[in-house]
């Protein structure tokens, strides 16, 4: 019995002296290239080959990847206190977000946190959904059969004209339909700048460079007008939006939020309030026009539930079957595909101690993909769901919206909208993939597919 305790103990010494295992990769740079070139399966194969924790490096930094649940856990919820948001992360979306609480850490994240909440209360997301399934309607009355759009294109116009009614009402000026291009380029623009070995300083006036500080000023601009025009009136009670709810916020000390809080925070709300539900809807359409049987199935459910009716909030629980389509999109396709972590205390994550300033990182798009937590991961097969698979999942299986005291805020808003824009399109059209280029899911600082996907419309039989 001694000599099996001294055993256990040299063994947890070893494993807090020794290092994960990894690959050696290239001198100087590491695993970038390596992951560059294709990041969703590099992250893969790193899992295949090995397991559940590697350590590599990036430029001279260190990386953690975490494929288990149970570690996974363990940074998102156990021992949360002791990582932050990754600085690749802050470097991504600072420019953008600034200190909203995507990226925001501490007691200044948790006050922001508790003046935003109210606005994602339940009932307060049920009186947008008249408004999602308006704007919905409104947006496909030009659809006409037979005729090829470009179905990611138009799910984050329709996203982007929900988020902006939401947010701001009916006072945002014409000038906010670029919005959505203005945003598309920054987030290429951040990411590709982050994956570059040698990056060339945001100063410098190269084109890129140029165009990225332009579309930064348009936003801003337009941002911190609305932000005027609302203070200028007085009184924002009047309003049924989340930045009025934003703006009469009160911490329990009396005080609000101030002009920069208010930008970063509908900064947040803006792009993750519409990009991300976006990317989901068009992976949506993808997968049921490559899975005839699940879309029958689905609109099966849409009109013996519904009928002719539009679909309210009330109806969601009436419909599991448009849920497990929901939550298998979101693990195939998660728009959200990788998290970071930093390391800011020491701490121990399958028995090796992770030390500060090193990133950990875990990935929906592996985990999700797991043969050891899903039967049959590639097949697109909702039906998993119906039988109690989320509850039988450990933490840390499926985490399409992050998990633990940083779980995402807009988590049902996102939701509610994706099924009042399935169930009021699904009911209508039928969408088949056109002639067009390969359809290669691309991430970015969200999952999108590379070249669009272009889909032709038909009618219901």
């Amino acid at each position: 019995m001694i000599v099996e305790q001294v055993q256990t103990q040299l063994d947890v010494t070893a494993g807090r002296n020794r290092l994960p295992p990894g690959p050696r990769g290239l001198p100087l740079v590491g695993m970038a290239f390596y992951l560059r070139r294709n990041p969703l399966e590099g992250m893969r194969q790193l899992a295949r080959d090995y397991g559940d924790i590697v350590r590599f490096q990036v430029m001279g930094q260190e990386r953690i990847l975490l494929n288990h649940p149970d570690w996974i856990n363990q940074v998102l919820v156990l021992q949360h206190n002791k990582f932050h948001k990754s600085e690749l992360t802050r470097r991504i979306t600072a420019r953008m977000l600034g200190q909203g609480l995507l990226i925001s850490e501490g007691e200044f994240w948790r006050r922001q946190r508790r003046l935003a909440q109210p606005a994602f209360h339940r009932a307060r997301i049920n009186d947008y959904a008249a408004t999602m399934l308006e704007i919905t309607c409104s947006h496909i009355r030009s659809w006409r059969y037979a005729e090829v759009r470009n179905i990611g294109q138009e799910m984050t116009a329709l996203t982007l004209g929900i988020a902006v009614r939401t947010l701001f009402g009916a006072t945002l000026p014409e000038e906010a339909r670029g919005v959505g291009q203005a945003m598309t380029f920054l987030m290429r623009y951040s990411l590709r700048r982050q994956r570059l070995p040698f990056r060339i300083p945001e100063t410098w006036p190269t084109p890129a460079n140029r165009r990225a500080n332009r579309e930064l000023e348009f936003i801003d601009s337009l941002v911190y007008r609305i932000i005027s025009e609302r203070q200028a009136e007085g009184n924002s009670n009047h309003h049924n939006d989340l930045l009025a709810l934003l703006m009469g916020a009160m911490d329990a000390d009396g005080t609000q939020m101030t002009r920069q809080q208010l930008h970063d925070e509908t900064m947040t709300l803006f792009v993750a309030g519409h990009e991300t539900t976006a990317q989901m809807l068009t992976w949506t359409w993808y997968a049921l026009s490559q899975n005839p049987a699940v879309e029958a199935r689905l609109q099966e459910e849409l009109d013996g539930r519904l009928g002719v009716h539009p679909i309210e909030p009330s109806d969601l629980p009436k419909l599991p079957y448009l849920q497990a389509v929901m939550n298998e999109v979101l693990r195939l396709y998660p728009p959200a595909y990788i998290m970071a972590r930093e390391v800011i205390s020491p701490c121990e994550i399958a028995g090796y101690t992770l030390r500060p300033k090193s990133t950990v990182l875990f990935s929906q798009w592996v985990m999700q993909r797991d043969p050891r937590y899903y039967d049959d991961p590639e097949a697109f097969r909702p039906e998993r769901w119906l039988d109690g698979l989320a509850d039988r999942l450990p933490p840390g299986a499926y985490f399409p919206f992050g998990g633990g005291p940083r779980r995402c805020i807009g988590e049902g808003f996102a939701l509610q909208e994706a099924a009042i824009v399935i169930a009021t399109l699904a009911r209508r059209f039928r969408f088949r993939l056109a002639p067009s280029d390969p359809v290669v899911p691309e991430p970015l600082v969200t999952l999108r597919p590379r070249h669009g996907i272009q889909m032709t419309l038909h009618r219901r039989s």
